[in-house]
């Protein structure tokens, strides 16, 4: 069994009491055993010495595209629906299974290195085991799932599926995948209303109920998603899915932009997630959600970066400072306070992903995703007399990450990655990307 002892951290628990003081952690194999000040564990396998650094849980991503990632920079400048049919639905449809699992290392490598350690991510049509392998390999923690679209005029033909054969590869990949490693789970993943037919929708739920799986999918994010779903089905999103049964505490709904108060009473009642992405909801012009009058009504809301194509970066700091500071000019400064997106962040990823009794803060008996960071930077003082999570919410950056543990493991160490070859990821997510694109010359 391996053991860790951190020395000398200024320790960010995010635990019920809010526990911040300068003291050590003691971790077994991938379990958190002790926190306190000056603990004696000479029997350590390893030390790692953190004076003057920060140590907080790991960063929870509610929402994230890793077969995406090798997609950015040719996405920019498109709403969604333009974004989705002229560029993401034609490259999506292009992968081959070595371009997915380049993907899917290329994000978690970003990820890990900017100190998420959980996500919960939604890959594509095809060779959706590829992207698992990539996880898996990274260390990462991940609720991830095969996308399902069984419907769609404009879509693909590579990307339009048998509802039948939708449901058949999900079940599978579950049966492969699901609490695999202790790191891995498998969710549900219908694209959106737009792209699924009743049938499938209906299916996904008995699905859920059945195997106590999640369901991930998007929601409310377009204006014009969203009268496509009226047009089609005589409902609003949220309601269509609580008609369907999807609404619960299992349901994880990306973006949810806009909403009526009819569908924030639905979520209200029916406990279910909602993961708000203000980087990708402003590039694609979605607009800004009204997360204030989530939280007042004890919505379980949490972050996402979704995908490098829509957002250019999988920074939780760039998701943390951002979700802050728009509802600012039309809510006020305190609407969104640093405690309340660090919040987000940490222990409310955790509550979405039902995962809030292992992970989302420092205690012990949970397990140790933690991230070491190195405030001792010009960007980062005076510190005197600063709130540290203030200092990380609105000053920090992805470089002042030294350290990332998943699982008891230490997967990046004072920067260094320890599970992924950076050289050889960024090579050949490069020969993937240009192979993507050959194959589809009128995409530049």
């Amino acid at each position: 069994m391996s053991t860790l002892l951190i020395k000398n951290a200024e320790l960010i628990t995010m635990n019920q009491q809010d526990d911040q003081f300068i003291g050590d952690i003691y971790i077994e194999h991938d379990t958190i055993k002790d926190i306190g000040k000056s603990l004696d564990y000479p029997e350590a396998d390893k030390v790692i010495d953190a004076t003057d650094r920060v140590v907080t849980p790991g960063f929870i991503q509610t929402h994230i595209h890793l077969c995406q990632t090798i997609f950015r920079g040719k996405g920019d400048d498109l709403e969604l629906m333009d974004w989705l049919k002229k560029r993401i639905w034609p490259l999506e449809a292009a992968h081959d299974e070595e371009s997915i699992y380049y993907s899917a290392l290329l994000g978690t490598g970003e990820l890990i290195q900017s100190g998420t350690t959980s996500i919960v991510d939604m890959e594509t049509v095809h060779h959706t085991d590829y992207a698992f392998q990539a996880i898996e390999k990274s260390g990462i923690r991940a609720l991830s799932g095969k996308v399902m679209m069984d419907k769609g005029d404009e879509v693909p033909k590579r990307l339009q599926e048998n509802t039948t054969d939708a449901i058949q590869q999900s079940v599978d990949l579950m049966e492969k995948w699901h609490k695999k490693n202790g790191r891995i789970h498998y969710a549900f993943s219908p694209r959106f209303v737009v792209s699924c037919t009743e049938t499938l929708l209906k299916e996904v739920a008995n699905l859920s109920r059945k195997h106590d799986t999640y369901v991930h999918t998007h929601a409310s994010e377009n204006k014009g998603e969203i009268e496509i779903v009226e047009a089609e089905t005589g409902m609003r999103n949220i309601e269509y899915l609580d008609y369907l049964g999807l609404a619960n505490e299992r349901l994880i709904l990306a973006h949810c932009v806009w909403l009526n108060e009819t569908e924030k009473r639905i979520i209200q009642q029916r406990k279910v997630n909602v993961s708000h992405c203000p980087g990708s909801n402003l590039k694609l012009a979605s607009g800004v959600a009204n997360i204030p009058s989530l939280l007042d009504a004890h919505i379980c809301v949490s972050l996402g970066a979704d995908g490098a194509p829509c957002n250019n970066n999988l920074d939780m700091f760039n998701e943390m400072r951002l979700a802050a500071l728009i509802q600012k000019p039309a809510h006020g400064p305190t609407a969104m306070d640093a405690k309340t997106v660090f919040k987000m962040a940490t222990i409310d990823g955790a509550k979405a992903m039902g995962l809030d009794h292992e992970i989302g803060s420092l205690e012990i008996g949970k397990k140790a995703d933690l991230i070491i960071l190195n405030l001792h930077d010009f960007h980062m003082y005076p510190s005197y007399d600063v709130d540290t999570i203030s200092r990380i919410v609105y000053s920090t950056t992805r470089a002042d990450v030294e350290t990332t543990i998943i699982h008891g493991d230490v997967v990046m160490e004072e920067r260094c990655m320890k599970t992924i070859d950076k050289d050889v990821t960024l090579k050949e997510a490069n020969h993937s990307i240009k192979r993507l694109i050959q194959r589809l010359p009128h995409i530049s």
